[in-house]
């Protein structure tokens, strides 16, 4: 990795700060101790309610001091690149994230009005990693540094939201002492002694709110922070056990039990995993062992993540995630040390992966996540994406969770429908509710699963109660993928339901929309069509229902980038009786 994040002035063959010598102190590397941390007793925990009501306040301020200057005992690898083209642009001095630019000297700290995502990136100091990987210690540390100053002086003595929200508040202590050396390479100790000593109040205070911090990666996310501050600030073995005991319970409840993150994205199970790798660093650079439940939750949540990855290395568009690069994948996995093959079958994290020949087919088998734990959760039920090698052939539109310059709110509100994935939808309804608000309502909240491996390839037999309380009919999908993955054969029928008054004929459509690179063919009689995959190979695709049509459709890719494609569309009806739709991909070459 590059010379700017390198521990001490001795490993880069720097002459040490001749003030901080004098202290006993090695430059870049002090902090304020924790004043008499001996771990969260009874009384503090009952305390703890009173606490999280006052933290907005001076008193939470108060609390927040510490008292002895000490030096940071490590710091830890960073072993993930960041976005080379995110870096670039703040050496020519402007903030970048999914598009949008903000000149950095025009910034202000107090307020970012620059939209929740972007504000985020910036209060979290992720954006260390873009600087580091496209610059050297001496040329990124001043910029660096230029922003640390201006953030400090809006926040360093205020707790307030965003900014001190547990997750910012956990990326933050996580970026901070992995890239210590560009925010602490400064001579001016008052400014060095300020930068630790809102370290160590950024511990504390996640010491207090971690375990009230919603489930999931955000809570994930601060216990991780916890647990490395324990390792890199002196005096920290009382926090260590009370840190290590959070980050258990974190894993536990964070995780389903297949390794699955609760919120069911591919992006948070991404960050999960990228948080307990980069926790997993902080154990290494201080020689430390490596819990077994650290060890034990990285090795569930890699197969699940790789479960996700098509041909092309890149993760499946599911839950609000765009198609997330290879790259970045490969790295966070390396990053992880755990070397496994992807999970074929997650009924908790919900998706099923079929991989025969060269061809991967995901499909999306549970419900929607629970509204409080996906902030773009999608009524996705049954849709699948299809991948022939390192081409993608049938996707989901995705992104709704990349909100930024590409994607506006409506745009993203429009990508969490059941339409924007490729599945059946019945009377232009979503099968689980998207409310005003923006939260996910009534719909699907039971699926049965059925899946064969059979000597001839893989069968799945899916159903949904999606439709059932609305318009009365139960939607269940079967797939049939061949042994070499050259045909996948597919099946949409809707049933009434049992118990229900008899539902009414309703207007259905089958949706399959194509990735960027295949370019479709009707056939003349409008039952078929030639998907042409740029640089790939032929297939075909053929219904026996209905009237199949082309219309346009959007993918995003992983930086929220909107790119335009088209969509196979079959239309036909949903009878009182039951109806159905069959309907075969097939590779030609």
């Amino acid at each position: 990795m590059n010379d700017a994040r390198r521990i001490s002035p001795a490993s880069t063959g720097q002459a040490a700060d001749p003030v901080a010598a004098d202290d006993g102190i090695e430059q870049g590397k002090r902090l304020i101790r924790v004043a008499d941390d001996k771990g969260l007793s009874l009384a503090q925990r009952i305390a703890n309610h009173f606490y999280l009501l006052s933290w907005k306040t001076p008193i939470h301020g108060r609390k927040l001091r510490g008292k002895y200057p000490l030096k940071l005992l490590a710091v830890p690898n960073d072993d993930i690149c960041g976005d080379a083209r995110a870096g670039q642009a703040m050496r020519a001095g402007y903030f970048l994230f999914r598009g949008r630019k903000q000149i950095i000297d025009t910034v202000d700290f107090a307020r970012l009005d620059l939209g929740p995502a972007f504000a985020d990136h910036i209060h979290s100091f992720r954006w260390l990693r873009d600087l580091a990987t496209t610059a050297t210690r001496e040329q990124a540390a001043p910029i660096a540094e230029g922003v640390m100053r201006r953030w400090l002086g809006a926040h360093a003595e205020t707790p307030s939201e965003p900014a001190w929200r547990a997750d910012n508040a956990g990326w933050r202590l996580l970026f901070w002492t992995a890239h210590a050396p560009l925010i602490l390479s400064s001579s001016d100790l008052v400014y060095r002694s300020l930068v630790l000593n809102c370290i160590a109040r950024t511990a504390r205070h996640l010491d207090r709110i971690a375990d009230k911090t919603p489930m999931g990666l955000a809570r994930l996310v601060a216990w991780c922070a916890i647990v490395a501050a324990s390792m890199l600030i002196p005096g920290g073995a009382s926090r260590k056990i009370f840190g290590e005991a959070g980050l258990k319970r974190a894993i536990d409840s964070g995780f389903h039990a297949d390794g699955g993150i609760v919120s069911r994205s591919p992006l948070a199970q991404v960050e999960a995993v990228m948080a307990l790798a980069m926790l997993r660093a902080v154990y290494d650079v201080r020689r430390e062992a490596v819990p077994a439940f650290l060890e034990e939750g990285l090795g569930r949540a890699v197969p699940a993540l790789l479960g996700l990855i098509h041909g092309d290395g890149g993760l499946g568009s599911w839950q609000g995630a765009g198609a997330i690069d290879p790259a970045t994948v490969n790295a966070v996995v390396q990053a992880s040390r755990v070397r496994s093959r992807p999970l074929r079958q997650a009924r908790d994290w919900g998706y099923q992966r079929i991989s025969a020949g060269a061809t991967v087919v995901q499909v999306d088998a549970a419900p929607p996540p629970v509204a409080r734990l996906a902030e773009a959760g999608c009524a996705s039920t049954g849709a699948i994406e299809i991948s022939d090698g390192p081409h993608r052939l049938v996707v989901n539109c995705g992104g709704a969770g990349l909100e930024g310059a590409w994607i506006p709110a409506d745009l993203a509100q429009g990508l969490r429908t059941t339409a924007a994935h490729s599945t059946l939808v019945l009377d232009d309804c979503n099968s689980t509710a998207l409310l005003p608000d923006g939260t996910l309502g009534k719909g699907v909240t039971e699926v049965e699963l059925n899946r064969q491996e059979l000597d001839n390839g893989s069968r799945v037999d899916l159903s949904h109660d999606g439709y059932v309380r609305r318009l009365g009919y139960i939607h269940r999908r079967l797939l049939l993928v061949s042994g070499d993955g050259k045909e996948i054969r597919g099946e949409d029928m809707l049933t009434p339901a049992e118990r229900r008054r008899k539902p009414s004929k309703l207007p259905v459509m089958l949706r399959f929309h194509l990735a960027p690179g295949v370019e479709p063919t009707l056939t003349a009689d409008s039952q078929g069509a030639l998907l042409r995959v740029d640089m790939g190979a032929l297939w075909q695709f053929r219904t026996g229902t209905g009237v199949l049509s082309v219309e346009e459709s959007l993918w995003v890719d992983g930086d929220g980038r909107a790119h335009p494609t088209r969509q196979l569309v079959v239309t036909s009806e949903a009878l009182p009786g039951g109806s159905s739709i069959g309907w075969l991909f097939k590779r030609s070459g």
